[in-house]
């Protein structure tokens, strides 16, 4: 299988998909891990290949290569609006406090990356996260 363009930059960056995953799992409380491994894995690859998510993505990525900031100052907000949309975009309305349940924690990968793909990847593991227990009947 052809990798996509965007989870090759992800990975230029040291963000793996297995890296991802890990993160999401982190913070999971329940049972079936494997099983909710294994969907999360096919939720993850359905929306890397999503334009908007990857435009959204591609975003964090060239803010991070482009502006420069030291640590995360308060006064940024744009790395939120990203990982925010990019959740909302995924999950819907209950996407969003799964988002900050993340970015607050910064479990996994999440406390390693730098502001722009924190928040981006924070963002994709809380649409995703959301967009797996509401699919579940």
């Amino acid at each position: 299988m052809k990798m996509n363009m965007i989870l090759r930059k992800l990975e230029e960056k040291g963000i793996t998909l297995q890296a991802i995953i890990d993160t999401a799992l982190e913070l999971y409380i329940g049972e079936d891990k494997d099983k909710i491994k294994e969907k999360l894995h096919s939720l993850l690859l359905r929306y890397l290949e999503d334009i908007n998510v990857q435009a959204l993505l591609l975003s964090a990525i060239l803010l991070e290569e482009n502006f420069k900031a030291e640590g995360d100052p308060v006064n940024l907000i744009a790395d939120e609006l990203i990982g925010i949309n990019i959740a909302e975009y995924i999950g819907g309305k209950f996407a969003l406090f799964n988002f900050f349940y993340y970015d607050t924690r910064k479990p996994g990968i999440l406390k390693e990356l730098p502001p722009f793909l924190d928040d981006a990847i924070g963002g994709l593991i809380a649409g995703c996260m959301t967009k797996l227990f509401e699919d579940k009947s």
